[in-house]
């Protein structure tokens, strides 16, 4: 695995977060959501108009994944956690501004970029409900 991507960014995470809803404001965001856990950004949730109507979407900022990762990688010290809140914002940063730039192509549609991230069934994203049903849609009500 080569190095983590923003691994050594100093740019805070709410700079990252205002740029990220930046990007989707200018796309179409009608709202936009921040989650916190011990005062720390852990996603960011939006609605976004889509062909299909007014669609939520959320983002979720693994820190604990990134924090392992980033330690994992370490030459001497643990990386502070702060630092790994940092990268994931950053990255996700990055993430949203390439999706939005295919977008803009009009090589995919917003629902295409973001399907994974759809806000489905109490709050979970669709990804998260497929992890459920083994990667198998859930079987519908007859």
């Amino acid at each position: 695995m080569g190095k983590i991507a923003n691994y050594s960014t100093t740019v805070t995470a709410l700079k990252s977060i205002g740029e990220i809803q930046g990007i989707l404001v200018t796309h179409g965001a009608k709202h936009i959501l921040m989650d916190y856990e011990n005062q720390e950004p852990i996603g960011l949730s939006f609605i976004i108009d889509t062909p299909f109507g007014e669609t939520p979407f959320k983002l979720p900022a693994n820190i604990d994944r990134v924090w392992s990762v980033l330690n994992k990688q370490r030459v001497r010290v643990e990386v502070p956690r702060d630092m790994a809140v940092r990268v994931a914002w950053r990255i996700l940063k990055d993430w949203t501004r390439a999706q939005m730039a295919i977008l803009d192509t009009e090589m995919v549609s917003i629902e295409q970029v973001f399907l994974p991230y759809m806000q489905v069934d109490g709050g979970k994203i669709l990804y998260e409900v497929m992890l459920d049903h083994r990667l198998q849609l859930p079987k519908g009500n007859d």
